[in-house]
């Protein structure tokens, strides 16, 4: 099953008979207060202008948990998060394509969640709002009421022991950029570094200048480089498995299936117990 969507094909989609719900998951890292630079308001974006007929879904409210030390976007409760999606018009039986503001993460996270938990037919807007060349709307649609119900799965999903025994046994993704990964800077967490044994694999470098993934087959080449393999079980993590999320979608275009580790950095390194390495090496 394809996991993107182009925008032409979301538009003839969109023309048809039964249209997929469309959910907008606008979302940017907050910014530090130091920079003087207000926090991204995803839910303002869309009131200024969306895909008509969609839905807004906040990342933070939506699609994680409080933190309470277990990263900055632990799991939602299933159940809330089941009530969110039902009220946005999600159902079982209907598909539904996400979309952010083209970065990719905030609808990656939406996609990865919906799918872990049952859905069977979740496509990204392969390159966000800024691919779309249609008519906007600043209304705000009321859809019915949905009837998806979350079912989580039992695999796809990696918590730090798991994390770091694949970084042994398999291959451990880090998606962060690469600076934060050698623990050259961290503007976010407790300390810079990397898992020992997680390998540098930047999401940003998964797409072309036009903000879209990259075609498969090269895709499926840079993942064989960094070690990706038939036999060989992959995780990926970044600051707070939102990125994490997009890079698991680049990989399963690329045909290669991949867990995720949501809890990420903020969680491990929150853990002074936790070992780190730093560097350009895994090790």
């Amino acid at each position: 099953m394809n996991v993107i969507i182009s925008a032409s094909e979301l538009a003839g989609e969109l023309a048809g008979g039964d249209p997929p719900v469309l959910l907008d998951v606008r979302w940017q890292l907050s910014t530090p207060a130091a920079t003087g630079r207000p926090p991204f308001d995803g839910r303002a974006a869309y009131l200024s202008g969306h895909l008509p007929g969609a839905v807004f879904v906040d990342l933070d409210r939506e699609l994680a948990a409080p933190s309470a030390g277990r990263g900055r976007h632990p799991l939602p409760d299933p159940e809330e998060f089941g009530a969110a999606m039902r009220r946005a018009g999600v159902s079982a039986g209907r598909p539904v394509v996400v979309y952010d503001g083209g970065l990719g993460w905030g609808a990656a996270r939406a996609w990865w969640l919906l799918r872990w938990t049952g859905h069977p037919d979740v496509r990204v807007l392969d390159g966000g709002l800024s691919s779309w060349d249609g008519p906007l709307e600043t209304s705000v649609p009321q859809p019915d009421e949905g009837d998806f119900t979350p079912v989580p799965a039992a695999a796809g999903l990696l918590d730090a022991d798991g994390a770091a025994a694949l970084a042994r046994s398999g291959l451990l993704l880090d998606a962060r950029a690469g600076e934060r990964y050698r623990g050259e800077v961290e503007p976010i967490d407790r300390v810079g570094g990397h898992i020992p044994g997680a390998v540098s694999a930047p999401t940003t470098e998964n797409v072309g200048p036009d903000g879209r993934l990259l075609p498969a087959g090269e895709l499926s080449a840079r993942f064989r480089a960094l070690g990706a393999s038939a036999d060989t079980p992959v995780g990926v993590y970044c600051g707070s498995g939102v990125s994490a999320a997009h890079e698991v979608l680049a990989l399963a275009v690329a045909g290669v299936p991949a867990a995720l580790y949501v809890g990420s950095w903020s969680e491990w390194s929150s853990d002074p117990e936790r070992p780190v390495a730093v560097g350009p090496d895994p090790q």
